[in-house]
C-alpha cells in the first residue's frame, strides 16, 4: 500500500515523514551533542551526513520515525530543565561568528529551523489534501477551475513583469 506520507511530494524529494525524521535529528544534535549530553538514538557522525535523515527508508515505519521524535523531544526537554539559558555548547559545524554558544542561542536557533520546516510541512499538505489556511472545518474545497484561472492570472503577471 502506497504511504502518502513518505511520498516525495515536490522536486526536491521533500515528504512529510521525512521532515519529522529530520528534525528529530537536528534537536537530537544540537540539544544533545552540543551540550555533551549524546543522545540515546543512534545517529550518523554529522560529517557524514548525507541526506539521509530526510526521507524513510523502506524498513523504517512510520511509529518508529514518530517514536524516535517523541524520544528525542523528550531529551531535547531534559537538556532545556536542566541547564541554564548560558550554558555552554559547543557546535562543531557553525564555521561563523564560531562554534561555541549558549543553550539560549540554539534554542533559537532549533525554533527557527522548526519554523521553517513546518511551513514546508504545510505547503506539502497543501499538495495532498488541495487545502488552503489554518482550519480545514472552515474552509471550503477550493475550486478546481477558480484555482487554475488564479494561477494562471499570476503566470501571466510574471512573464508581463519579465519583458518590463
Amino acid at each position: 500500500m502506497f504511504e502518502v506520507s513518505r511520498s516525495p511530494r515536490l522536486h526536491t524529494g521533500t515528504n512529510l515523514l521525512g521532515l519529522v525524521k529530520h528534525v528529530a535529528t537536528v534537536e537530537a544534535r544540537y540539544f544533545g551533542e552540543v551540550f555533551d549530553r549524546p543522545s540515546p538514538e543512534p545517529l550518523c557522525r554529522w560529517q557524514d551526513h548525507d541526506g539521509g535523515d530526510q526521507w524513510a527508508t523502506e524498513d523504517e515505519t512510520r511509529d518508529q520515525i514518530i517514536g524516535f521524535y517523541r524520544r528525542t523531544w523528550e531529551h531535547s526537554d531534559a537538556t532545556i530543565n536542566e541547564l541554564s539559558l548560558d550554558a555552554p555548547g559547543h557546535v562543531p559545524w557553525w564555521p561563523e561568528p564560531g562554534p561555541n554558544t549558549r543553550l539560549f542561542a540554539v534554542m533559537v536557533h532549533v525554533l527557527g529551523e522548526n519554523i521553517r520546516h513546518a511551513g514546508h510541512a504545510d505547503i506539502l499538505r497543501e499538495v495532498i489534501d488541495g487545502r488552503t489556511g489554518v482550519r480545514p472545518e472552515n474552509e471550503e474545497r477550493i475550486d478546481e477551475e477558480a484555482r487554475a484561472a488564479y494561477r494562471a492570472k499570476i503566470e501571466q503577471a510574471a512573464r508581463s513583469a519579465a519583458l518590463v
